[in-house]
């Protein structure tokens, strides 16, 4: 059993959040106590709740709802999100996805069947240095071709 899915996830899905609003926080106090409600400078708090906004729906749609881990067995993976656990089986994929110039960098699997997890399944690959922003991703790739043949010994 390998491990497929990146080890800074829990990084991603909870300590950055908890930077990103433990210092808009810290600056929206600091305006506060510093009196910038009665300077009538109210940019100071409005471009705060504009960024805890936007950074809310970016990390929802792009970061939230990644899974924990997911492992590779052979023929199936294992996906593990908080408690709940899931053995997806190669034959149950239907598209294998790679968003890799984003970060985190992310392949989403969409299942025949949904699952435990839903229609779609994503997780962040390990990240890997590389200078040609047109690399493809090996994990991605790898699952690419091992569910294109898992998907031969599928009823269609």
């Amino acid at each position: 059993m390998k491990k497929i899915s990146s080890g800074s996830t829990v990084f991603y899905k909870k300590v950055f959040p908890l930077i990103w609003f433990g210092l808009l926080a810290f600056f929206v106090a600091t305006a506060v106590t510093g009196g910038a409600i009665e300077n009538g400078q109210w940019m100071f708090l409005v471009m705060p709740a504009f960024m805890a906004v936007f950074g809310f729906f970016v990390m929802k749609k792009l970061v939230w709802d990644l899974v924990d881990e997911v492992h590779d067995c052979g023929d199936s993976l294992l996906v593990r999100k908080g408690s709940e656990q899931e053995r997806i089986a190669l034959s149950n994929i239907m598209n294998v996805s790679a968003s890799t110039n984003m970060n985190p960098p992310r392949i989403t699997l969409r299942l025949v069947r949904p699952g435990r997890f839903g229609a779609d399944v994503s997780f962040s690959p390990p990240s890997r240095v590389s200078f040609n922003p047109f690399a493809k991703n090996p994990v991605a790739e790898d699952l690419m071709v091992r569910v294109d043949k898992a998907r031969v010994g599928r009823a269609v």
